[in-house]
């Protein structure tokens, strides 16, 4: 089997890279060569921008693949180019979504892959649901063969999942636990939210690839371990052996008082208890189950991150942000 991935060394793509490599895939990878030392051993690297239609179209003609997927297209003309692209070369085209996508607010808490898109708080999302309904139009009129995934919150062993951090990562709240400072927690810390580890993503996206049953389809991969943020930070102060100093503070507050897009982060997604339905990945992927724990992950990935300084992004424009935050909160609490 061969597959040809449009990015392939991200968070998400790094762990399915590697384990399609182990089940013995013939892996192309086609991307600028930025992040080579996440390669897996064994894939082929077609080192090109994406975005050069005319070269990309030179460097595949003589390539056909089972799959095609695409992990960094976000809007829909660069979906059409993977139209024009991929046409009659694949068999299987799989394009990322979000779980972003789904309705905000949402009526049900419960996520199938029924539940309504519309989310009019974050483009993100919007651009994401847009390219959905062009890839199922094309789907439609000419058999172009789609299967669209909406993955949620998923993490790797490089960043640490949380709520609220700024633009250069974020190490710098793990810092701020580890120093003894106030850590914001978007509202009262009690919605559900859900994390799922990449080795746990890869299993069931493997899972569809080449899968005929999945053609046509969208698809949720999630684990099934729904978390308070509440409980999700106290994981993290514990598995960095400090006690976690919380400060909860409004979600509207956050963003109508930042220059971050909170708007669409936490209103238009992380402000949301969400909790979903695998029900049709475990359909079309007999077997499939998110083994990784929070808890567990966390603890892994913590570890490597304090081991690899380059990972440690200081940001300190983001620690005065919450210091001068949680001061003007704590003193507008004082004048009540």
């Amino acid at each position: 089997m061969k597959a040809l991935f449009i990015g392939g060394t991200g968070t998400i793509s790094t762990a399915i890279s590697s384990a399609l490599v182990r089940q013995g895939w013939e892996l192309y990878l086609l991307n600028r060569g930025n992040n080579n030392d996440r390669v897996p051993e064994g894939a082929k690297v077609i080192k090109t921008d994406i975005n050069d239609e005319a070269g990309v179209a030179a460097l595949i003609k003589d390539l056909s693949f089972d799959v095609v997927a695409d992990f960094i297209a976000f809007v829909p003309s660069q979906v059409e180019r993977d139209i024009r692209l991929f046409s009659g070369k694949t068999k299987q085209y799989i394009f990322i979504s979000s779980a972003s996508a789904y309705q905000k607010p949402l009526s049900d808490y419960r996520i199938t892959e029924s539940t309504p898109l519309a989310n009019p708080y974050w483009e993100y999302s919007r651009n994401k649901i847009a390219c959905e309904e062009l890839l199922i139009s094309e789907y439609r009129k000419t058999g172009f063969p789609v299967t669209i995934v909406r993955p949620s919150h998923t993490y790797d062993d490089r960043s640490i999942p949380l709520g609220v951090h700024g633009d250069n990562g974020s190490w710098q709240v793990a810092k701020r636990m580890l120093e003894n400072k106030p850590v914001i927690i978007h509202g009262d810390g009690t919605s559900l939210w859900t994390l799922t580890h990449n080795s746990d993503f890869a299993k069931g996206f493997t899972g569809l690839m080449g899968n005929i049953h999945a053609v046509g389809e969208a698809v949720n991969i999630t684990s099934d371990e729904s978390l308070t943020w509440n409980q999700i930070y106290e994981i993290i102060a514990s598995a960095l052996g400090v006690k976690l100093n919380a400060v909860h503070i409004s979600s509207y507050y956050l963003a109508e008082c930042s220059s971050y897009d909170f708007t669409g982060s936490l209103i238009g997604d992380k402000a949301n208890t969400v909790i979903f339905d695998n029900s049709k990945l475990k359909r079309l992927v007999p077997g499939f189950n998110a083994t990784v724990r929070f808890d567990q992950g966390i603890r892994a990935l913590l570890d490597n991150v304090l081991s690899h300084p380059e990972l440690q992004k200081d940001d300190p424009e983001f620690d005065r942000w919450c210091d001068n935050v949680i001061e003007n909160y704590k003193n507008s609490i004082k004048k009540l």
